[in-house]
């Protein structure tokens, strides 16, 4: 994301959602790795109602997945220390907007070595591929891209990642430009999501941990299970 919207956490901000657990009983827990793109509309106590979780997340604005990895930053120390030391279900993991696209090696690598620390930790890897800046937007015709194209571009290099890594995929990306010319779902900047945008991240999401949950698979049985849409 851009970071345009008031960080409501503060820098590298870590925030709990979901109802406390029953004594002797353990939910599911889910860590969300990203930027403004998932704190958006607290999307992720979206998720934690959806699924019935407890969901963190790990966030600043226009963070990147490297950002993650490095313990030299408050962000990574502190995400690098929660998958060494706490139980996870499903790490899910959002790239800075466009970085698939315009940085595609740092993308790769960092989805390839945060998948190599969740899987160690006993979780599975979620990747949430987010959406091309609106159509028409200022922001698209600043950066000198197509709406299709940049479209395109960014489910690419989400599912290319996810084949490479085994991960699940929720491709929010693709129902956003599915549905972006019937439902509103671009904030005013063009780039962040309203909060009908976010609950549709959030219905995604929890559909492809849903699915996989239900279908008993393990962490690294994950080939394949692709979900790219949600019923609205």
């Amino acid at each position: 994301g851009a970071g345009l919207l008031p960080r409501r956490h503060g820098q590298g901000a870590q925030s709990r959602a979901g109802r406390q657990p029953l004594k002797g009983v353990f939910p599911m827990r889910i860590l969300m790795l990203g930027n403004s793109l998932t704190f958006a509309n607290d999307m992720p106590q979206m998720l934690a109602a959806l699924t019935g979780a407890e969901v963190v997340h790990h966030t600043r604005g226009r963070a990147r997945l490297s950002e993650q990895l490095n313990p030299a930053t408050r962000l990574g120390a502190q995400t690098q220390a929660a998958l060494a030391g706490e139980h996870w279900d499903y790490v899910v993991l959002q790239e800075m907007s466009h970085g698939p696209i315009s940085s595609p090696k740092s993308f790769f690598s960092s989805v390839a070595q945060l998948c190599e620390q969740i899987r160690a930790s006993g979780a599975a890897p979620v990747l949430y591929a987010t959406w091309a800046y609106q159509k028409g937007s200022a922001k698209l015709a600043a950066k000198g891209w197509d709406y299709d194209e940049m479209s395109r571009a960014l489910s690419d290099a989400y599912r290319q990642a996810a084949r490479e890594n085994h991960t699940l995929l929720a491709d929010v990306g693709r129902r956003f430009y599915e549905l972006a010319d019937t439902q509103d779902l671009y904030a005013a900047d063009g780039i962040h999501p309203t909060e009908a945008g976010s609950r549709l991240a959030a219905q995604v999401i929890a559909t492809a941990i849903q699915t996989h949950k239900e279908n008993g698979y393990g962490t690294r049985d994950l080939q394949g299970c692709a979900v790219s849409g949600a019923k609205i």
